[in-house]
């Protein structure tokens, strides 16, 4: 079962990443992103990477795509052409498309509740001592062991910040 449900995220995720290239809407092209990077996240999780999921979420979802989505959503000029609503197949089309939905929704919805309900998760069965998460290991390392290049990077990456400010102001001066 879970291996059903791994190969139905790699579906959903090559579906959305198909969705995005062959898309014209750049806003709809920026949600199926949205779909895929979760998606990627899914994947993570099923491989047992948890730090990558949560650092693919945090970073590419949270922060990337938001900006992304703020970006078009502030430059998108809207539709400017009115729907006839006295057509007789816009109410029959309008219905027809929430049926579409509900019916994919209740389906997706009915396959991962199965499998969680059936999935023997190796990682619950296991004594919470045993078993430590990848979050927790890095976490740990970062802190310790590699805090003086963490420390570099984030430097590198403020600096990196800085410059790139400074070369888009005075661009932007001439």
């Amino acid at each position: 079962m879970v291996q059903l449900v791994f190969y139905l995220f790699i579906v959903f995720t090559l579906g959305s990443a198909l969705a995005v290239l062959l898309t014209k809407n750049v806003l709809y092209a920026a949600f199926f992103l949205l779909l895929t990077l979760l998606g990627v996240a899914g994947l993570f999780v099923l491989a047992g990477a948890d730090f990558l999921a949560v650092s693919q979420i945090m970073i590419y979802v949270g922060g990337v795509l938001v900006l992304i989505i703020f970006g078009v959503m502030l430059t998108h000029k809207p539709d400017t052409g009115k729907t006839d609503f006295t057509q007789p197949n816009f109410i029959l089309t309008k219905h027809r498309s929430w049926l579409w939905a509900l019916l994919v929704a209740g389906g997706i919805f009915s396959v991962l509740y199965r499998a969680l309900v059936r999935g023997n998760f190796v990682l619950l069965n296991q004594q919470a001592a045993s078993y430590r998460s990848t979050v927790d290991t890095i976490g740990r390392q970062l802190m310790t062991e590699f805090l003086i290049p963490f420390e570099m990077a984030g430097v590198l990456l403020l600096v990196a910040l800085i410059g790139a400010t400074t070369i888009a102001a005075s661009s932007r001066n001439k």
